[in-house]
């Protein structure tokens, strides 16, 4: 299958407008987690997605110490090259093996990093990382500007394809560009977490700075399938079971839900498609980062690739987002998205 695709940043890669997101499959037993998984349906999942055109992946060494990693590389092993996603990994993020419930540590010396990388690489068995990306802000007393240049040296070395950040905010994005252009670029954002469209994605637009969003299904709230009894239910090594999205706010995000449905109806798809459409339809982002852990849930996402909302239900989801009070942020795109 062909799916559309844009051009990420100044790279050379074309990704689809849809990546395969690669935190749940890392299971639990970690702060972060989702609770135990089924690495051979994670397995199928990811290979459903690549038959059916996502040509990227995006995980990291935290998601399960190591884990995700691991069951991406497991999925990778036999494709022909010429079938291989592209794969999108972090660093700076670190999780003790010995205490995976603390919090994890957000470090930026350079032979950490460089560690990380040849982790990496020998986890996913590839030669290469397509993007290597700092996945938070270091707080060891590391600078944005010398964790940044040791990325920009391994793109240079050719250990990675491309270099990007995470989770930054716009000074710490100038204070890396100033050493070296940032490719890529991922925050949060959905229907619910919208702040990223106040200033990030303007300034990634200005800079020619590719943008993959994570989370732009709220973590599932946004597809139409949770409910107060399913929230309430939740795992307790689910981190979602402790996330005031998921128990403060969920009146107001289940509220949200129900009236993207009358758009998804028009349009004869789900909620969690047409959220998707949204987060695409913003200038700048070039791509959206979906999870899933069993091969139907790649299924009911895919048509987001393609899905283009029209002012009409654009107009009715910004009514939508002020009637509920869901969230906070800018509530709709402006000028062209595509």
């Amino acid at each position: 299958m062909t799916l559309p695709t844009r051009r990420l940043g100044l790279t050379e890669m074309d990704i689809t407008r849809v990546g395969m997101g690669a935190w749940a499959i890392g299971g639990g037993g970690w702060s972060f987690g989702w609770g135990a998984q089924d690495d051979r349906e994670s397995i199928t999942a990811i290979r459903r997605a690549v038959e059916a055109g996502v040509n990227w992946i995006d995980t990291a060494p935290a998601y399960g110490v190591g884990h995700s990693e691991e069951v991406v590389g497991q999925a990778l092993q036999g494709m022909p090259a010429a079938d291989r996603p592209f794969v999108f990994t972090k660093c700076g993020l670190i999780v003790d093996p010995e205490r995976p419930f603390d919090d994890p540590r957000m470090v930026g010396d350079a032979a950490t990093l460089r560690r990380e990388c040849e982790d990496s690489l020998r986890r996913l068995g590839v030669e290469r990382l397509d993007l290597f990306q700092v996945h938070w802000p270091a707080a060891d007393g590391t600078s944005v500007e010398e964790y940044w240049q040791v990325l920009v040296d391994l793109k240079q070395e050719g250990k990675v394809r491309a270099v990007g950040l995470s989770n930054h905010d716009v000074a710490q994005l100038g204070d890396a560009e100033r050493v070296g252009h940032v490719d890529s670029f991922q925050p949060p954002f959905s229907l619910i977490s919208r702040g990223a469209a106040a200033d990030l994605l303007p300034w990634c637009v200005e800079h020619s700075t590719g943008v993959i969003v994570y989370s732009p299904l709220q973590s599932g709230l946004l597809t139409g399938a949770f409910s107060v009894e399913r929230a309430r239910a939740l795992d307790p090594e689910d981190w979602r079971s402790r996330d005031e999205e998921f128990t403060v706010h969920l009146d107001a995000n289940l509220a949200l839900v129900k009236q993207i449905r009358q758009v998804a109806d028009r349009h004869g798809t789900n909620p969690a498609v047409v959220s998707l459409a949204w987060v695409l339809s913003w200038p700048g982002v070039t791509g959206a980062i979906v999870g899933a852990r069993r091969p139907e849930q790649v299924n009911g996402w895919l048509p987001a690739a393609s899905l283009t909302l029209a002012d009409e239900d654009l107009d009715q989801i910004e009514r939508a987002i002020r009637a509920t009070g869901a969230g906070s942020g800018p509530t709709r795109p402006v000028g062209d998205g595509q």
